[in-house]
């Protein structure tokens, strides 16, 4: 195992390499580089190649599968940014995709990563035998699709100023309950997922990482929801108060920053115990976990 500084200075390295710059039209390759080589924590590949490690795999085997996940990452950031979304100018302390390459060039950037995030699984992956290949294609298409983050971006958009009114047949903590596990957690789980299965995890050891996953990424997520009141462009990198202007529905618009704070750090124990009890320790995982606390102040 590496600890995170370790593993970012490799995923950088493997972005770099894996995405070209001087491909005919250039323009789509540029475009689909800056936001994936912007600088970022990486923590969905971190957590692939670590549950590889947990299970007994090695994390070399998930590289790419980790590369790819976080490139997928990188796509529903340029989209959720796009004028038609989120109308964000900045992401990560850099002007975002559309505003850089143009509204059109980034909304074909973010589907040339939608689909060249698996190719490079498939390419790259092709000694870990055909049936690991296969369930980790379907992982991707699965947690990246309808059933998966759109689903929860969807949700997202027409929950805003409407989540009051109950039009989706469901109470607000159940709305904010799916919003969260699918437009964020999904891709925490796939990223344990892959790399479990990579290392030859059993079904009770999916079952397990799978609900790591969905804890890790709705914390990860609840913390986005109070730093979008209490910190600043200079430490998010991002436009913040967005979510109190649109009346969008959060943790905090929903619970308060106090109570929010307070599911936040439950949830956070849950995942230290859970991490505690896998044969293998991750100092990672747990590092991970620190990171979100600090970052929120509990």
């Amino acid at each position: 195992m590496k600890n995170i500084e370790e593993y970012i200075e490799l995923i950088n390295k493997k972005l770099d390499q894996y995405i070209p710059e001087d491909i005919f039209p250039e323009d789509i390759f540029k475009a689909m580089k800056y936001t994936v080589t912007l600088p970022g924590k990486r923590l969905r590949p971190i957590m692939c190649m670590e549950s590889c490690e947990i299970f007994g795999g090695k994390y070399e085997n998930a590289i790419p599968t980790a590369c790819a996940i976080e490139m997928l990452h990188a796509q529903t950031l340029i989209h959720d940014d796009l004028p038609c979304m989120d109308n964000d100018d900045f992401r990560r302390g850099k002007p975002t995709n559309h505003k850089v390459f143009g509204e059109a060039n980034a909304v074909l950037a973010g589907d040339a990563l939608l689909s060249f995030a698996p190719q490079i699984i498939i390419k790259y992956s092709k000694h870990l035998g055909a049936e690991k290949l296969l369930k980790i294609i379907e992982e991707y298409t699965q947690y990246s699709g309808a059933y998966g983050v759109i689903a929860g971006q969807v949700a997202d958009i027409e929950a805003e100023k409407n989540w009051k009114n109950n039009i989706f047949g469901l109470k607000p903590e159940e709305l904010l309950a799916f919003i969260h596990s699918h437009k964020t957690a999904d891709l925490f789980k796939l990223s344990l997922r892959t790399g479990a299965i990579i290392a030859g995890a059993n079904e009770k050891d999916l079952e397990k990482i799978t609900e790591l996953g969905e804890k890790l990424g709705v914390a990860f997520q609840i913390s986005d929801d109070i730093l979008d009141e209490t910190s600043t462009f200079e430490e998010m990198g991002k436009t913040l108060g967005k979510d109190k202007a649109t009346e969008k529905l959060t943790y905090v618009t929903l619970y308060g920053i106090d109570e929010a704070k307070h599911k936040l750090t439950c949830i956070l124990d849950e995942c230290c115990v859970m991490i505690s009890g896998f044969e293998k320790k991750s100092a990672a995982l747990l590092e991970i976990i620190e990171g979100i606390k600090k970052r929120v102040g509990i």
